[in-house]
């Protein structure tokens, strides 16, 4: 198998090199603040080829195989082939077991280089270990501490596919629990974690407005401003005028 992956993986970077076009490059980079190293394939040409690939080695790499074609291209750095090992993912997504979630964190400690990779993992691969009575959101806690800002601001990112069930459960017991595993990160350095928990409390916000604005009100004097910039954004402007600090800032 190990052939296999390496002839697969060999397909899809002669796949990008003939593609390449700066054009791209320039097009999508201003997005990407924090980084963007990629080849410049067009996004619909990485999607048509992600499809054939799965359709061509689904069965004869199975799982174990396409784990290990996403390993290599994780670590390549390139944006395209993170795509490809998040589209791989996300079709296999289904069959995972516990015994894949600290192979995928992994990805985020040691090769997530950008919100686009990192969200797109959140959004379509994470949340199957949310249903795992084996993983579930505490198995997410040690992700806080992380020294990689892309796991601390998966957990967050992640969190979001938990709203559904409590919009649909009008749980405010639920809603009091995931801003509490919030908590740890609420006074973290990094701006794309702000960004991640400003976009979490910004959409639990529209649930449960009351407590969100009280758990706000606990952090505005501590907490960077921009978690409050996007929590606050939906709100009118006399409610987000309450959640300005009464003190001088400490460079946060």
């Amino acid at each position: 198998m190990e052939t296999v992956v390496l002839a697969v993986y060999q397909e899809l970077t002669d796949f990008c090199v003939a593609h390449a076009d700066e054009r791209v490059v320039e097009k999508y980079a201003r997005f990407f603040r924090e980084g963007y190293d990629p080849y410049g394939v067009d996004r619909a040409l990485v999607a048509d080829k992600g499809k054939a690939i799965l359709g061509r080695y689904r069965d004869e790499l199975g799982l174990d195989g396409f784990l290990e074609l996403g390993d290599m291209l994780m670590q390549s750095g390139k944006w395209e082939e993170a795509g490809f090992a998040v589209r791989f993912m996300k079709d296999w997504s289904k069959e995972f077991t516990p015994a894949v979630f600290p192979r995928l964190r992994k990805w985020f400690d040691t090769w997530v280089q950008d919100w686009a990779t990192s969200d797109g993992l959140c959004g379509d691969v994470l949340p199957r270990f949310l249903d795992m009575p084996q993983v579930g959101l505490d198995g997410f806690a040690s992700w806080r501490d992380s020294e990689s800002k892309w796991t601390r601001r998966a957990v967050p990112v992640t969190m979001l596919a938990l709203l559904k069930e409590c919009k649909e459960q009008d749980d405010a017991a639920g809603v009091g629990a995931l801003l509490d595993f919030i908590r740890p990160l609420m006074l973290d350095e990094e701006r794309v974690v702000h960004q991640g928990l400003g976009w979490f409390l910004r959409e639990t916000w529209k649930l449960r407005p009351d407590q969100v604005e009280a758990f706000l009100m606990e952090w505005k004097e501590e907490s960077a401003r921009l978690i409050f910039q996007y929590a606050t954004e939906k709100m009118t402007a006399e409610s987000r005028a309450r959640f300005r600090r009464e003190r001088k800032s400490r460079g946060r």
